[in-house]
């Protein structure tokens, strides 16, 4: 099975493809302008998709999870991505920031509660946003955990993951001087923000493909992202790990679980993860009265493995029927 059939596979679990009722840049403050959409029934239940990365931004797809004759979908490219201007900008850019920009954006629509959706880095980011908000928070649908420890980082740029794929990561790691590299981040980091762009553009190609390649369970062929992408990809997502989050702690968003219990989650994460190992969803689920874990037996971590699309869009439908 190529990748193709895989995403064919996982398109046959979405809704048809929709286009924006409503599409605007809002002024968020510190020289940033943030692309926000809207689509589906403008007076149906609202859920927000928090993308991953961060620097990912939105696509189209993302828009298809949810029935849009029920849902009011409200998609953003997060600051210095996508749309959003300006681009691949690490000013004035960090989780607060954002966590900020997600309630700017739900008070200039008017919205007392919405549903919040999102994988990968988005699903730290719900986490953390429910926990500074968590009236603002109906349920949060959470896909491919991260949570922004130490360990975690270790795992997937300091060779654990590597293990498995050695000469993927003999490829990543082969571009930064054997003297540095108990460092990647870091390394990385002095080249990514270098001020040469045709240097930046190298590294940062090197840093996405990396991460997209140990995206799903079945990835052929190596095709390099476009410039622009993969630069606000790898500065912005380089830029949040180097800083851990601006969290105050390791484990914060555990430490802090707390005060978001009364919330329901539903948490999906793919057994062969090897961007975000299962242990963190476990971890998040664990002793949580509240969370729902499904577990995809044949997944790794991206959006459009089949499995994970298919549980996304079970979940959403079941959110739906209960508040019809």
């Amino acid at each position: 099975m190529d990748r193709t059939a895989g995403q064919n596979r996982a398109a046959a679990h979405l809704y048809p493809g929709i286009d924006p009722f409503d599409q605007r840049m809002v002024e968020v403050g510190d020289g940033h302008k943030v692309y926000v959409e809207q689509c589906g029934n403008p007076d149906g239940q609202p859920v927000v998709v928090l993308h991953g990365g961060p620097g990912g931004g939105c696509s189209p797809a993302m828009r298809r999870y949810f029935d849009p004759a029920h849902f009011r979908v409200i998609l953003f490219d997060q600051r210095g991505c996508g749309r959003s201007r300006p681009h691949a900008s690490v000013e004035n850019n960090t989780t607060w920031h954002l966590v900020r920009d997600i309630e700017l954006i739900r008070d200039g629509l008017g919205l007392d509660q919405w549903v919040v959706f999102g994988g990968s880095w988005g699903a730290t980011l719900a986490l953390i946003y429910a926990e500074t908000h968590p009236d603002r928070v109906s349920h949060l649908v959470l896909r491919g955990v991260f949570m922004m420890t130490q360990a975690e980082l270790d795992w997937f740029y300091g060779g654990g993951a590597g293990k498995f794929f050695p000469e993927r990561w003999d490829a990543f790691a082969s571009l930064i001087p054997e003297d540095e590299r108990d460092d990647m981040i870091g390394a990385y980091s002095r080249r990514l923000f270098s001020g040469d762009m045709q240097q930046e553009v190298r590294y940062a190609r090197a840093w996405a493909g990396w991460e997209n390649q140990l995206a799903a369970l079945q990835v052929h062929g190596s095709g390099e992202s476009p410039a622009d992408y993969a630069r606000a990809f790898a500065r912005l997502e380089n830029h949040y790990f180097i800083n851990r989050g601006w969290l105050e702690g390791d484990d914060v968003i555990m430490a802090n679980r707390h005060l978001i219990e009364h919330i329901p989650a539903s948490i999906v994460q793919g057994r062969y993860d090897m961007i975000c190992p299962p242990h963190s969803a476990h971890r998040l689920a664990h002793g949580w009265g509240k969370a729902e874990l499904n577990m995809i037996p044949t997944a790794g971590h991206a959006l459009s493995e089949p499995g994970i699309t298919a549980e996304l869009v079970r979940i959403t439908n079941e959110i739906r029927d209960t508040n019809s």
